[in-house]
């Protein structure tokens, strides 16, 4: 009996490919509506996107503060913390890609350190890029960019950069600028709590200028780096094997790396440090849709929203009138997980 074509076979992996992110995608929809109807003042479904789609109150049948607390407040939570968990997401997959490593992560270079200590100097020591509010995500912006440049040039030997000695040097470096945080900590005084609270994670602040600032650079960044998924299923195969199949290995990690950073760094200096989400999230989608970063990264990109929304939602509920710090609860999740990941790749590689 003659089986399916290869034609059939692509025409049916497309199908499913297609029909999985038209899913992620209606339900991420839904989970943005649902979020933005949660909160101390109940607000039904339908009202939510009445107003979202542009109706107001004076034709409709509910209180004018309803289009204040839809539209002001929680919708630009609840797209910053979408966006921080694609951002976060997307950059774990090509990260995890790139070192060929399940347990990596966007911070694993020590971008969350870099951006820690530009956060605590701005708190600390009043140092502000401009005289505004916004003096603390612009200070670990730039901090963590700085973090990334510097780990990639002393990690650079004779031109090349290799995997092992760029993660080492991450890891040094990473430690230097906690040790910095520390004595910020202990020089803090009376901002004490406002570096702590910064450092757990949190979308407590969100507005529509801190959305400003984040969305351009991380919705650049995702889509640079889906443009690079054929070259990510290159390098799993070994950089020797991809340089043999036409890839400029060196060319490709600064790419990535650059990318990486730029979106790590604009969703940390906008929520603080929100821990394992690029660990979780890409793990799970590989082993739902597989390996191939063609369905890989934006499977996560909007699992990854999906995932921070309702940890955000979580977060600002669950002991209403306070709200807990995202990034306890992404610990919480995110911790179990990796000791799975590290208990079955000690099965696996026998250490």
């Amino acid at each position: 009996m003659k089986g399916p074509g290869i034609d059939d076979l692509y025409a049916r992996r497309r199908l499913r490919r297609a029909l999985i992110l038209l899913g992620l995608s209606v339900a991420l929809f839904l989970t943005i509506i649902s979020s933005i109807c949660i909160g101390p003042v109940k607000i039904a479904p339908l009202t939510v996107i009445k107003i979202l789609f542009g109706a107001t109150h004076s034709s409709e049948p509910w209180p004018p503060i309803y289009n204040v607390i839809v539209l002001d407040v929680r919708l630009p939570r609840v797209l910053i913390s979408g966006l921080v968990g694609a951002a976060l997401s997307v950059a774990g997959a090509a990260m995890q890609a790139l070192f060929r490593n399940p347990m990596a992560s966007p911070y694993i270079l020590g971008i969350s350190s870099g951006a820690a200590f530009g956060a605590s100097l701005a708190i600390v020591g009043g140092f502000t890029v401009m005289a505004s509010i916004y003096s603390i995500p612009l200070m670990a912006f730039i901090f963590a960019l700085i973090t990334i440049f510097l780990v990639y040039e002393i990690a650079k030997v004779n031109g090349r950069t290799p995997l092992e000695t760029l993660l080492l040097t991450g890891i040094a470096v990473g430690s230097l600028f906690s040790a910095l945080v520390s004595f910020m900590q202990y020089v803090a005084g009376e901002k004490l709590s406002t570096i702590v609270f910064w450092l757990m994670g949190g979308f407590w602040t969100s507005d529509w200028d801190k959305f400003a600032i984040a969305a351009p650079l991380i919705v650049f960044g995702i889509i640079a780096i889906s443009l690079f998924n054929r070259h990510l299923n290159l390098i799993l195969m070994g950089e020797e094997t991809a340089t043999n199949l036409g890839l400029e290995v060196e060319t490709f990690k600064k790419i990535i790396l650059v990318l990486v950073s730029l979106v790590t760094a604009a969703a940390v200096s906008v929520c603080g440090i929100i821990g394992f989400v690029g660990l979780i999230i890409p793990h799970m989608m590989r082993i739902v849709v597989g390996p191939d970063h063609r369905i890989l990264t934006p499977s996560s990109c909007i699992v990854g929203a999906i995932f921070l929304i309702w940890v955000d939602t979580l977060a600002r509920t669950i002991i209403e009138p306070t709200e807990l710090p995202v990034g306890v609860i992404t610990a919480l999740l995110g911790v179990p997980f990796f000791l799975y990941l590290l208990r079955k790749r000690k099965r696996i590689m026998g250490w």
